[in-house]
C-alpha cells in the first residue's frame, strides 16, 4: 500500500505513555509508509521516541497523496489548546511563560494560536478542518473530561469523531459521553497493553545493561518501582508516602527504585523524588536517572511490583503480569478521574486500583498477594482484546498492516 499514514499524537514532548503509544502503533503497521506528527517539530529519538513533524507542515508535503491519519491514543479528546501549548515548552521556561501570560489574555490567546494553529482541541484532527487528509481513525483514545469541556472544544471534537472512519476509546466514561452525542465508539484496552507481546525481547535485552541491570544487581530480593507526578510534591504527601514505604519494604524485603515517567511541563520532577529519598535514609533505594522509554519499560518489567501515578506505568506492569497500584492525591483531579475510568473498565476484579498515599502499604501488600496466574491471564486477555479490536480497524478501513509479535 503506497498511501502514506500519519501517526498523530502528543509524542512531540517527553511523556512516557505518549512515546510508548507511538512505538506500539509503528510496530503494528510494518507495511505502511509511516510519518510521525505532533504540534511541533521535535526529535525525541534520544529518549527512544521518534523524529516528529508538525502536522500542518507535514500535511502540506503529503496532501497531494491524500494521506490517512491515525490518532494513536492517549487522553486527547479533552486536551485543550492552552494545556497542549504549555506542555510543548521546555520545563525551564514553563513557569515564567505561565506567569507572564496569566494576566495578559490577548497575548495569551495569540501565543496559544501560534503554538497550536488555532484548534481548540489541537491533538484531534479531521478532514473537515484539514482537507488534505483522506481518512482518520482513533485507536483507544480517552476523554474522561469531555462532557465538562467548553462547548466550542466539545463541538470541535465531536465533529472530528463523526467524520472519522473508525473510533475506539479506552474507558466506559468516554464511550458513554460519545454515545449521548450519537457517536458509536468501540471500547478497547489502551494499545500499550500490547507492549510485552510486541517488545518483550527488546525490553529484556535492555534490562541486561545500564541502569535497569544495576537495579537488578543492587536488590537481589527484588525492588518496588515507584513513580510520582507533580501532584505529590507537597510535604504532607511525601511524609505519608515515606511512612508507608518504610512499612511495606520492611515487610517484604524489597528495595526501592524511584523513576520519572515524563519531563514535559506538568509532568514529573526529579526533585520530588529526591525529596522523598531524603525522607528514607535507611532504606535500600536508588533513583534511576535515565528517562529513556525502553529503560523505563525494563525497570518496570524487572520489578516485583509497580506503584505509579502514571497510567501507562501501570499498564506496562499489567502487560508483564505484575502487581501494580495507582497513586492518587487527596482531592479530585483530572489524572485521578482518568485512572479510575480506565481501571474500572479493565482491571482484574478484586485487585486494588487507586489509593491515597496514606493507604499505600495495605493496598500494595494486597496487590502482592494476588494470584500470579490470574495476573498473567489478565495480561493475555487484554492484549488479545486490543489485538482483535485493532485488527478489525485494519480489515474494515485498510489502516493496519499485518500484526507482528517480535
Amino acid at each position: 500500500m503506497d498511501r502514506p499514514l500519519i501517526l498523530f499524537g502528543a509524542f512531540d514532548r517527553h511523556n512516557f505513555g505518549d512515546l510508548l503509544l507511538a512505538q506500539v502503533a509503528a510496530a503494528l503497521l510494518p507495511g505502511r509508509e509511516l510519518h510521525c506528527a505532533g504540534l511541533a517539530n521535535r526529535d525525541l529519538r534520544r529518549w527512544d521516541g521518534f523524529a516528529v513533524r508538525a502536522l500542518p507542515e507535514l500535511l502540506a508535503e503529503l496532501a497531494p497523496r491524500r494521506p490517512d491519519l491515525l490518532h494513536v491514543g492517549g487522553e486527547i479528546l479533552d486536551c485543550g489548546a492552552w494545556q497542549a501549548a504549555v506542555m510543548l515548552l521546555v520545563p525551564e521556561q514553563a513557569q515564567a511563560v505561565i506567569a507572564y501570560l496569566a494576566p495578559r489574555a490577548a497575548e495569551r490567546e495569540d501565543w496559544v494560536k501560534s503554538r497550536t494553529g488555532g484548534a481548540l482541541a489541537p491533538y484531534v484532527a479531521s478532514p473537515v478542518r484539514l482537507p488534505g487528509l483522506r481518512r482518520t481513525a482513533f485507536a483507544g483514545v480517552g476523554g474522561v473530561g469531555l462532557a465538562q469541556a467548553p462547548e466550542g472544544l466539545c463541538a470541535e471534537v465531536l465533529a472530528a469523531l463523526r467524520a472519522a472512519s473508525f473510533v475506539s476509546v479506552r474507558d466506559e466514561i468516554t464511550r458513554a459521553t460519545l454515545a449521548q452525542a450519537g457517536i458509536t465508539a468501540r471500547l478497547l484496552p489502551d494499545p500499550a497493553v500490547r507492549v510485552a507481546d510486541l517488545f518483550g525481547r527488546q525490553i529484556r535485552q535492555r534490562a541486561e545493561a545500564g541502569e535497569p541491570a544495576i537495579c537488578q544487581a543492587a536488590f537481589p530480593s527484588g525492588y518496588l518501582a515507584l513513580q510520582l507526578g507533580p501532584e505529590f510534591a507537597d510535604d504532607a504527601c511525601l511524609d505519608a508516602l515515606a511512612a508507608q514505604l518504610q512499612e511495606v519494604l520492611a515487610a517484604t524485603g524489597m528495595g526501592l527504585v524511584l523513576f520519572c515517567a515524563g519531563l514535559a511541563p506538568w509532568h514529573d520532577d526529579p526533585a520530588t523524588l529526591q525529596r522523598l529519598a531524603a525522607r528514607l535514609p535507611a532504606l535500600p533505594l536508588r533513583l534511576m536517572e535515565s528517562v529513556r522509554l525502553w529503560d523505563i519499560c525494563a525497570l518496570i518489567a524487572g520489578s516485583r511490583a509497580c506503584v505509579a501515578s502514571s497510567l501507562h506505568a501501570r499498564i506496562v506492569a499489567t502487560a508483564f503480569g505484575l502487581p501494580r497500584l495507582s497513586l492518587v492525591p487527596p482531592g479530585a483531579s483530572g489524572q485521578s478521574r482518568k485512572l479510575a475510568a480506565y481501571l474500572d473498565s479493565w482491571e482484574l476484579p478484586g485487585l486494588p486500583t487507586c489509593v491515597l498515599p496514606a493507604g499505600l502499604a495495605d493496598a500494595l501488600l494486597q496487590a502482592l498477594a494476588a494470584d500470579v496466574g490470574a495476573l498473567q491471564r489478565q495480561a493475555q486477555s487484554l492484549s488479545a482484546a486490543c489485538r482483535t479490536g485493532l485488527a478489525s480497524l485494519g480489515r474494515a478501513e485498510g489502516f493496519s498492516g499485518p500484526d507482528r509479535c517480535p
